[in-house]
């Protein structure tokens, strides 16, 4: 009985201490500015991807995954001043997907690597998803850094969506929010 009684007073201070900010809310208006797409055409790819908002209120992040061309990727980032996320523990997203694997990207202001975390999305379901910081892992151009150092979280400056599941074809995520707990 003593230990739980000082679990619930842990959680409680723990839910006490933690902050959330929204880094997107459409409903709020949060977040809608300062999404770019970026997709494989940069490198000759022909994948497609854009991003609208649904009469509910939630982002729509779609498009159309091809590998010809040695392609395969499509992704949006979201513009973030630098130090917000200092100190973030985690991101906690709420989406509807089409059962495809997606990535909740960060980038930092060296921009030698970026740190990409997988989800999986379950087909036309609502599922809130926490991404601990500890499962970012530095990757460049799809490939892994295995001794490259961890996210430093005050030199963050964008957040991204990216497909790259190598499944050809289309594909559609709607998100509710994204909120990036310290």
């Amino acid at each position: 009985m003593k230990n739980l009684i000082l679990n619930i007073i842990l959680l409680i201070s723990i839910s006490m201490h933690s902050q959330s900010i929204d880094l997107l809310n459409p409903e709020k208006n949060i977040g809608l500015d300062n999404w770019n797409i970026v997709n494989d055409d940069v490198m000759g790819g022909i994948s497609t991807s854009y991003l609208s908002v649904s009469d509910e209120k939630n982002l729509i992040f779609n498009g159309n995954l091809s590998l010809d061309n040695n392609g395969g990727f499509a992704s949006s980032r979201l513009g973030l001043k630098k130090n917000i996320l200092k100190g973030v523990k985690s991101f906690i997203i709420r989406i509807k997907g089409d059962g495809n694997s997606y990535k909740l990207r960060l980038s930092q202001d060296n921009r030698r690597a970026s740190y990409s975390a997988n989800f999986e999305s379950v087909n036309n379901e609502w599922v809130e998803i926490n991404i601990p910081i500890g499962d970012f892992i530095a990757t460049w151009r799809g490939y892994t850094y295995t001794d490259y150092p961890s996210i430093q979280t005050d030199r963050i400056i964008s957040l991204g969506l990216q497909i790259s599941d190598k499944q050809e074809g289309k594909f559609k995520l709607e998100i509710d929010y994204i909120k990036a707990i310290l």
